[in-house]
C-alpha cells in the first residue's frame, strides 16, 4: 500500500510540475511574431513561386537558429535579472549607451515601418482604404493593444498575441487545405541544393533576414517582465526549462506557418506574375484558391501587422528604458513612432520598395544585436555557471556570423542593384 501511496504522490508532482511549465508558456510567442511579420510573407511566397520547393530546407535551418538565439536571449533574461539594454545601460559609459541606443532605435523604427506599411496594405485589400488611411488606422488599433497590455498585465498581453499567432495560421495555411502539395516533393525540398545563383541569392535573403534585432532586445526583457529577477538556483533551473519548451513550441508554429507559405506558392503559384509584392500575392492567391482563401490571407496579413507593429513599439520602449533609464508610456511612444510611417505613406511611396529600404537598415542592426549576445551568454563573469557550454558556443559563433556575413552581403547586393 505505501508503494502505491508514493507512486500516487510522484504521479500528482508530475502533474504540478506540467501545470507550472504550461502556466510559464507565453514570452516566446510574443518574440514569434517577428519571424511571422508581413516582410516574411513577402519573402516566402516569393521563394515559392519562383523555386517551387526547392528552398524549403533554407527555413527549416532558419527555424533552427531561429530556437538557438532566441532561447540565449531569454537565459540571458532569466539568469542575469537584465535585458540586453539593461546590462549595457549598467555597465557601459553614458555616450557609449547613447550611440548604442540611436541605431537601436533606428533598427526599432525601420521594423515598425515595415509592420505599419503591411497592415496599412491588408486594410486596402480588405477595404479598398488608401494606404495611408490604413497606417493610421493601425497606428490607433496598435495603440488600443498597447493601452490593455499597460492596464492588464503581461500575460494578458501574451494571451492576445497567442491570439493573433492564431489568426495569423488559420489565415496563411488554409490555402494549403485546398491544394496540399505532394509529400514526395516537399521531401525533396528538405535536401540542400540551388537552382543557378539567383536561388543562391534568394537564399541567402531568407535566411540573412531570419532574425530580426529588435525580437533578441525584447525576448530578454519578456522574460524579466514576466518572471521577475535574483531567481534561486532551483528557480532559474525550472524557467529555463519551461522556457525551451516556450521557445521550441512558439518558434515551431512560426516556422511552421513560413514553411507553409512556401509550400502554398509553391504547388499552387509557380510562375506565376506578380507575386514579389505582398498586394500581387494575394490576387494570385485569390485567383487560384478563390474569394475566401483569399479574405483569409487577407485577415491573416492584418493581424501579422497589428501584433508585429505592436511588438514593434514594445522592444523600442525597452530598449530606451533599458540603455537611456527612460521610461515612456507604451501608447505615448506608439504615437509618436507612428508619425514616419505616415508620412512615408502619404508621400505616395511604393510600399515594396519601403518594405526593401527596411530591411537593409534591419540589416545594419543585426550584428549589434546578435554578436553582443553571443559574447555576453558565453562569459562566466555574467552568467556564471550558467554560461554555454562548449557546443553552445559554437554554435552561436557559427550562426551567429552566418547571419552576420549573410546580411551585410545582402546589403551589398541591395546597393548594388539600386
Amino acid at each position: 500500500m505505501p508503494v502505491i501511496a508514493d507512486e500516487k504522490q510522484n504521479l500528482d508532482s508530475t502533474k504540478v510540475i506540467q501545470h507550472r511549465v504550461v502556466a510559464l508558456l507565453g514570452p516566446a510567442f510574443v518574440a514569434a511574431i517577428a519571424y511571422v511579420d508581413p516582410g516574411n510573407v513577402a519573402a516566402n511566397i516569393t521563394a515559392g513561386s519562383t523555386y517551387g520547393y526547392l528552398l524549403t530546407w533554407v527555413l527549416v535551418a532558419a527555424s533552427a537558429m531561429a530556437v538557438l538565439i532566441q532561447y540565449q536571449s531569454a537565459k540571458l533574461g532569466i539568469v542575469t535579472g537584465q535585458s540586453i539594454p539593461e546590462y549595457f545601460g549598467n555597465t557601459w559609459s553614458r555616450r557609449s549607451r547613447i550611440l548604442y541606443w540611436l541605431q537601436a532605435e533606428i533598427v526599432a523604427a525601420a521594423t515598425d515601418l515595415a509592420e505599419v506599411i503591411g497592415g496599412a496594405i491588408a486594410l486596402n485589400l480588405l477595404f479598398d482604404l488608401p494606404l495611408v488611411w490604413g497606417g493610421v488606422i493601425i497606428g490607433i488599433a496598435s495603440l488600443i493593444f498597447l493601452f490593455l497590455k499597460d492596464k492588464r498585465g503581461q500575460k494578458v498581453f501574451e494571451n492576445m498575441v497567442i491570439v493573433f499567432l492564431t489568426i495569423i495560421a488559420i489565415g496563411f495555411l488554409s490555402g494549403l487545405i485546398v491544394s496540399p502539395p505532394a509529400p514526395h516533393d516537399v521531401a525533396r525540398g528538405l535536401i540542400p541544393t540551388f537552382r543557378g545563383q539567383d536561388s543562391v541569392l534568394v537564399a541567402a535573403s531568407m535566411l540573412g533576414a531570419t532574425v530580426m534585432p529588435h525580437a533578441i532586445y525584447l525576448h530578454s526583457s519578456l522574460v524579466g517582465d514576466r518572471f521577475g529577477a535574483s531567481h534561486s538556483d532551483s528557480t532559474i533551473t525550472r524557467l529555463l526549462h519551461a522556457t525551451k519548451v516556450d521557445v521550441v513550441g512558439a518558434l515551431a508554429l512560426a516556422g511552421i506557418v513560413n514553411i507553409g507559405l512556401l509550400l502554398l506558392a509553391g504547388s499552387s503559384l509557380r510562375g506565376v506574375e506578380g507575386t514579389d509584392t505582398i498586394a500581387g500575392a494575394h490576387t494570385a492567391v485569390t485567383h487560384n484558391f478563390g474569394a475566401g482563401i483569399g479574405l483569409l490571407f487577407a485577415i491573416g496579413l492584418l493581424a501579422s501587422s497589428l501584433a508585429s507593429t505592436s511588438i514593434g513599439a514594445y522592444a523600442g520602449s525597452e530598449i530606451m528604458r533599458g540603455l537611456l533609464k527612460i521610461n515612456i508610456p507604451l501608447y505615448i511612444r506608439r504615437t509618436i513612432t507612428i508619425i514616419p510611417a505616415i508620412i512615408i505613406l502619404g508621400m505616395g511611396a511604393e510600399p515594396t520598395w519601403a518594405l526593401v529600404i527596411s530591411q537593409v537598415v534591419l540589416s545594419f542592426g543585426i550584428p549589434m544585436a546578435i554578436i553582443p549576445l553571443t559574447m555576453l551568454t558565453r562569459s562566466e563573469k555574467v552568467m556564471g555557471k550558467w554560461r554555454d557550454t562548449t557546443g553552445i558556443r559554437i554554435a552561436m559563433i557559427v550562426v551567429s556570423g552566418l547571419i552576420v556575413v549573410l546580411n551585410l552581403w545582402l546589403v551589398v547586393l541591395t546597393v548594388q542593384g539600386s
